[in-house]
């Protein structure tokens, strides 16, 4: 009864902030995309991200004071409200959402997530990410791909798209490298390399490299492991999910991968790919020691 109640007080108060924050939210997008002179875009951009954040802030403080969810962090980062950033990390669950939201809101600039295109219609919020020009993707099956190739031109379009609105505001992109979340299932099915991670998949990365890698400042690389297990939202909302445990580095991007054909150049692919499995190999170590609880 009680856990039934935290669920639906919780659902409320999401809801309430979120639609409280969406009305101006909309209004000041529909002004930026009506008046598209460079001040007034610039001066609502601004406008936008204090929305946003303002929206970050209530529902990290309901994360906060309504849940006994305790973040362990290790390597948290100095203010960087400036520049652009790729923040990569490994997926658990969503929650790893406002987790990371928690983090990183008025530490980094907005994060903003690629989104499968079917997310646009989810009410209020698909309104919101379109606002907020989250990048919106179509996922292409192996199968699709094999009878029509190409469908893989579209995604990397689609991926540059999206970066070039970023070029001009500060940014964090992230990007799930496993490109879907962790279950035993998967990565007994993918016969992953890695004890406690999917296979990284290094395309998605590449490409926003491709399309920003002159403007991308610093590379964020965020393992996170859920001890007690990983859970969704609702066991979130039911105070079901004890305690997240959080390492971050701070890492440079190579030079010579900051641009190259990902899918024509086999010399660039080959070599980004190492660089990614080089990452994944140290982020299943650093996973390893967070599940004995010592200093990564």
């Amino acid at each position: 009864m009680i856990t039934g109640l935290r669920i639906i007080g919780a659902a409320t108060l999401l809801s309430l902030n979120t639609l409280v924050h969406v009305g101006p939210l909309m209004v000041v997008a529909l002004v930026k995309a009506v008046l598209r002179m460079k001040p007034v875009r610039q001066r609502c951009d601004r406008a936008l991200m204090a929305i946003a954040a303002s929206w970050i802030d209530c529902n990290s403080w309901m994360l906060e004071n309504l849940t006994d969810t305790r973040l362990q962090v290790t390597g948290l980062p100095e203010p960087m409200t400036q520049g652009h950033f790729l923040l990569i990390a490994n997926h658990q669950s969503w929650v790893d959402i406002p987790v990371l939201q928690r983090l990183f809101n008025r530490r980094l600039p907005l994060l903003r997530f690629f989104l499968k295109s079917q997310l646009i219609w989810v009410p209020v919020l698909g309104l919101a990410w379109w606002a907020l020009d989250f990048p919106f993707m179509k996922r292409y099956s192996r199968e699709q791909l094999a009878r029509r190739p190409y469908l893989a031109g579209r995604d990397i379009a689609a991926t540059r798209r999206a970066c070039e609105k970023f070029r001009d505001i500060p940014v964090a992109i992230v990007n799930f490298v496993e490109g879907t979340r962790f279950s035993p299932a998967k990565h007994q099915a993918q016969q992953s390399d890695h004890d406690h991670l999917l296979k990284p998949r290094a395309g998605g990365t590449a490409f926003v490299l491709d399309a920003m890698g002159e403007q991308i400042d610093t590379l964020v690389d965020v393992t996170l492991l859920y001890p007690h297990g990983a859970g969704e939202l609702v066991d979130l909302f039911a105070n079901r999910i004890p305690e997240v445990r959080i390492h971050i580095r701070c890492l440079p991007i190579p030079e010579d991968l900051r641009s190259g054909d990902y899918r024509e150049d086999e010399d660039y692919r080959r070599r980004f790919q190492d660089w990614i499995n080089s990452l994944w190999e140290e982020k299943d170590r650093i996973m390893q020691a967070l599940i004995e609880h010592r200093p990564p």
